[in-house]
């Protein structure tokens, strides 16, 4: 198969098409190019040995009788099984598939795609090996229930060493993070959630920094509340932002204290912990919150006509603008330009600065598997975003307007953080 950058792509195509044109027409052309190369392939990852087999006699060894002596031995100090078996280096990629990307609930089998995906970008960017695990989380009343999937982990975490949760519907994803982090004896990781947290606050620092302004004094608006933006306003705030001065936005309106459906649903609470925490004047609308705010970050839903380029033009100067929905960001980036932006980030490649969570997960994981760490903390998350941040900045061409974080191609990153 013949390779193609991004500047050949966009020589097959007419030189005359308007940037919507082309952004469509890209996108459209990844779509088709995936299903064709992944009929081709049969998917995307394979298990390959990668102990030597000098001649059938040798199965004596990696299999039976010789690996009685591997099993008494993990028997009798489970921590062996690090050091004997492909444990230590293995991630369970885990995921219902009731809120795969921008298409929602696909099925279990659904999901096998993005987190094969995944796996494929563990072993090609920090050296781990993933299984993807879709499965069933439906009860008898045909309801996804979070007991399964804490309980299905809690039986398998045997297995690997740490567990990367994905496309887990909120608000169950809240419950299934919380409950597995406090329960399990290996780092569980919810990258939809810490993942896209961590890298948008490593965009931000960096943005921030390009534009001349400083985390505690901006506006920041927040459009989408689900796990990814929840997650990136609890890290926003950790780091140095003003919860006087954010402001969240779901499907119903602004979030505040006055949010009494938020309120009395225990099962959101992540929501209502930063209804209690931000936004204290109660701004209700989208036209008063945005009206001089400095930075957007909305991870909502698939665009492109998502975010108005209206809200952009009310913005302050040098407005900072991430719009992370996948695969079509809220807005397409010469549109944002367009309405007033400085700086505008998304989640694809072929855009100018990807803050998408594949530049942080190989890395955060790999981390916390050679550290043996229990837990992935919020400190933790915040510490590798300024690695992430730093390691862009200190570059020889720095960071500007287009390049405020490294690109996937960077190696060097993931051992940073």
């Amino acid at each position: 198969m013949t390779e193609l950058n991004q500047i050949d792509l966009l020589a097959l195509l007419p030189a005359d098409l308007a940037p919507d044109q082309l952004a469509r027409a890209k996108t459209r052309f990844f779509k088709e190019l995936a299903l064709r190369c992944h009929k081709f392939y049969g998917g995307k990852v394979m298990t390959v040995p990668k102990a030597g087999v000098y001649g059938f006699p040798w199965f004596n060894i990696w299999y039976t009788p010789g690996v009685s002596s591997i099993s008494t031995t993990i028997r009798d100090d489970n921590l062996a099984s690090w050091s004997l078996t492909n444990r230590g280096n293995t991630v369970a990629v885990v995921s219902d598939s009731t809120r795969v990307l921008g298409d929602g609930d696909v099925t279990p089998a659904g999901g096998l795609g993005v987190m094969e995906g995944k796996a494929m970008l563990m072993k090609y960017l920090g050296g781990l090996d993933a299984t993807a695990l879709c499965i069933d989380s439906r009860d008898a009343n045909g309801r996804n229930d979070p007991e399964r999937i804490i309980q299905f982990v809690k039986m398998v975490q045997h297995s690997f060493a740490a567990i990367n949760l994905e496309d887990i519907s909120q608000p169950n994803c809240y419950r299934v993070l919380d409950a597995l982090r406090d329960d399990c004896e290996i780092p569980v990781w919810h990258d939809d959630a810490q993942g896209t947290g961590s890298v948008a606050l490593a965009g931000l620092i960096n943005a921030l920094k390009v534009a001349d302004k400083e985390i505690g004094q901006v506006r920041i608006v927040f459009f989408g509340a689900g796990a990814a933006n929840t997650a990136t306003a609890r890290l926003v705030l950790a780091a140095g932002a003003d919860p006087d001065r954010v402001v969240m936005f779901d499907t119903k309106g602004a979030l505040s204290r006055s949010r009494s459906d938020i309120e009395s649903s225990p099962a959101f609470y992540r929501k209502w912990e930063l209804c209690q925490r931000t936004n204290p004047d109660r701004i209700g609308t989208m036209k008063q919150a945005i009206k001089g705010a400095d930075v957007l970050i909305a991870i909502s839903q698939p665009g492109p006509e998502v975010v108005k380029p209206k809200w952009i033009r009310a913005m302050a100067d040098k407005a900072i603008v991430f719009t992370l929905a996948n695969p079509v960001p809220e807005i397409y980036p010469h549109a944002a330009h367009e309405a007033g932006a400085y700086i505008v980030a998304t989640g694809r490649g072929d855009f100018p600065n990807q803050a998408n969570n594949s530049l942080g997960f190989p890395g955060i994981l790999k981390g916390a598997i050679l550290a043996r760490a229990r837990h992935i903390t919020d400190n933790m998350a915040i510490a590798a975003a300024n690695s992430l941040a730093g390691f862009a900045e200190n570059r020889e061409h720095g960071i500007s307007p287009d390049d405020i974080l490294p690109k996937m191609s960077d190696h060097g990153m993931y051992s940073l953080e």
